[in-house]
This record gives structure tokens, C-alpha cells and sequence, in this order.
């Protein structure tokens, strides 16, 4: 998949799924890109996620699972019991394919759900 075609800068590069090969190459702007083409409209929750998933893989080298997430919007965003399914409200085709791949991360190969 080409850059141009997400209106994403020339130089960030992605893999044949859409995912950022370099997460170090992630910015809000590509972002917004990849969330118009999933026809997510971008709120104050999926910026927090972001901001949360990509400070937990500056610290440990990996994305981090959905569970991890989930616990982040239970506890640190108040949504307690109901934390799962705002994820699912945030990024409806999934964590991997959308909360991922809009957040910066490199395709996760072996992953749990939540």
C-alpha cells in the first residue's frame, strides 16, 4: 500500500496491510489520515489511546495487548466494567486492524483480544 493513497506524507513507509513500518514514523496528521479511511472521526478517547499505546511500546519495545488498553480506559479514563466495550466503540472492526494501525504500531502477529 502506497502513502499517497491514505494522503499520508510520501516519505512513511507501510506494509502491504496499511501498517507504519517505523513507529517512530507516526504523527497525529497520519493519524487523521488512516481514521478518514476507516471512517472513524477521531475524538478526545482515541487520542488518549494512542497517547496510552504508544508510551507502553516506548517502554517495552512491543504494542501492548488489548487488555492492557482495557485497564488504561477502566481505571485512567473512569469507564470501570464498560471499558471493553468502549474499545470496541472506539475502534468497531477491531484493535488490531484499526487501534493499531491508527495508533502507529507495527502489525502485531501473535495477539490476544482482550
Amino acid at each position: 500500500m502506497t502513502a499517497t493513497a491514505l494522503k499520508i506524507p510520501m516519505a512513511t513507509e507501510l506494509d502491504k496491510e496499511g501498517y507504519l513500518i517505523e513507529p517512530a514514523a507516526w504523527n497525529e496528521d497520519i493519524a487523521r489520515a488512516m481514521a478518514e479511511e476507516e471512517g472513524i472521526e477521531l475524538e478526545p478517547d482515541h487520542w488518549k489511546v494512542f497517547e496510552f499505546m504508544r508510551q507502553y511500546y516506548a517502554d517495552n519495545g512491543i504494542a501492548a495487548d488489548a487488555r492492557f488498553v482495557i485497564r488504561f480506559l477502566a481505571s485512567e479514563l473512569g469507564y470501570g466494567r464498560s471499558a471493553k466495550a468502549r474499545l470496541f466503540e472506539l475502534f468497531p472492526y477491531g484493535y488490531v486492524k484499526q487501534a493499531c494501525r491508527l495508533a502507529g504500531m507495527k502489525r502485531p502477529r501473535a495477539w490476544s483480544t482482550g
